[in-house]
């Protein structure tokens, strides 16, 4: 299918799309679309960047717009995700639509969220916690509400969101439609998903645990000592806009005021903040206002801002999933980009998880057996084939990793005076620091 009618969607909404540039419909789309416009449940799963908001509120919108009674309600696990999301739909209904959306999320002032319910809005957008506060207090209800979407779906059922759930469901009328989408499904996840679906469609594009191709991965062999200059390095030697995930709040806000003593432009973002100073750090990073923001997970799911050039993994995450989310910050809507790992000793155990998430199939584990450092492993990505490369190309196996000096088995563990890349083809090579 080469356009948004061949879908089966009404001629004004198709329009409407030609408007905002939507012209083509990506894989998730094409086949996500008809089956929801048919009233399908639907678990879908795709790469991050590959346009799966479009994937559930077209049809959200043919749906409110031949049932005029009904209601639908999509629910985020960030504020950040649920505003692109409302923006998307806004922009989606046109000007001329009469159909009212609500964003209900938290750290938002309550009297201007009263004031959009006021309205009738018939498309609700917001985090769990945000609409059990309104569903307490009566002002809203959901008992139209028969169209339902879990977007980012292996975050909202895990436990930190489960119960909240629950508790929505409550209020949500027994005969309705649900589409859950995400970019990683694990297998608990898609057990739990059967608690709010009703003979879904299965659809899933790629694999769940695939870094997209154009996302170039480097693995940086270091030391708590020597971790901030190794990021120093990547900074002044890197071109574009620049996202560092950390692992705390604290460390978020610590690493973005040294960096900016040091000329560095930098912001952080993390739940901590208050809700409008959080837009305005990502308003003035998508406008390009400064070069680097520094991040906790909070903005490893949904942030779109086509700008960044690198993702800088200055703490591995806890979660080998939330890996996936991060790097897929960068390399959007096919551009290229670049990930880059600091890692320590103490990554060890979580580098390996995080291979063996990518590599599910893979029997060549010489780059994950007694690993001296946690970096002597293999490039991240679905190119890689351990052995069977190098039967095939009748020479040396590109994959093997650096094999460390006999010699130097009595000293540190690292080398201080070195660096050890694995570049996107997976070698490894030593380089003076």
């Amino acid at each position: 299918m080469n356009n948004f009618a061949d879908l089966g969607l009404p001629e004004s909404l198709v329009n409407v799309l030609n408007n905002i540039n939507f012209i083509t419909p990506t894989p998730i789309q094409e086949q996500a679309i008809p089956a929801a416009l048919q009233g399908r449940d639907i678990l879908g799963s795709a790469q991050t960047g590959t346009g799966k908001t479009a994937a559930f509120v077209l049809p959200m919108i043919c749906h409110l717009q031949n049932n005029p009674q009904s209601t639908a309600l999509i629910l985020l696990p960030t504020r950040e995700l649920a505003q692109q999301v409302v923006e998307a739909a806004n922009a989606m209904l046109g000007k001329d639509d009469k159909i009212f959306s609500a964003l209900l999320i938290g750290g938002d002032p309550m009297g201007k969220q009263l004031n959009q319910l006021k309205r009738n809005p018939r498309i609700i957008v917001g985090t769990p916690g945000r609409i059990n506060d309104h569903l307490l207090r009566r002002t809203l209800k959901l008992t139209r509400t028969d169209f339902l979407v879990l977007d980012e779906t292996d975050r909202m059922l895990d436990m930190g969101f489960g119960i909240q759930l629950e508790q929505i469901a409550k209020f949500l009328p027994g005969q309705r439609q649900t589409l859950m989408f995400s970019a990683t499904l694990p297998a608990n996840i898609i057990g739990l998903s059967k608690k709010y679906l009703t003979d879904p469609v299965r659809i899933a594009i790629g694999s769940t645990t695939a870094v997209a191709d154009n996302v170039h991965q480097e693995i940086i062999k270091t030391n708590d000592a020597q971790k901030y200059g190794e990021l120093m390095n990547q900074l002044k030697a890197r071109d574009g806009s620049v996202l560092i995930f950390v692992k705390t709040k604290y460390g978020a806000e610590r690493l973005a005021k040294k960096l900016s003593k040091e000329n560095q432009s930098a912001e952080a973002i993390h739940g901590d903040l208050r809700q409008n100073r959080r837009e305005k750090v990502i308003a003035n990073f998508r406008e390009m206002k400064y070069r680097i923001l520094v991040a906790t997970d909070i903005a490893a799911r949904g942030l779109d801002i086509p700008h960044i050039q690198s993702v800088i993994n200055y703490d591995l995450p806890q979660c080998p999933e939330d890996y996936i989310h991060r790097i897929g910050r960068t390399a959007r809507a096919g551009a290229a980009g670049v990930a880059v790992n600091l890692l320590t000793a103490t990554d060890s155990a979580k580098w390996k998880a995080i291979y063996k998430l990518l590599n599910p199939i893979s029997k060549d584990k010489t780059m994950l057996a007694d690993l001296p450092s946690p970096v002597d492993a293999a490039p991240l990505n679905d190119n890689y084939q351990g052995k069977k490369s190098k039967a095939k190309a009748g020479g040396k196996n590109p994959f093997k990793p650096f094999a460390p000096d006999k010699k130097a088995k009595n000293r540190s563990r690292f080398n201080k005076n070195a660096r050890t890349f694995v570049d996107f083809g997976g070698r490894a090579k030593k380089k003076a620091a």
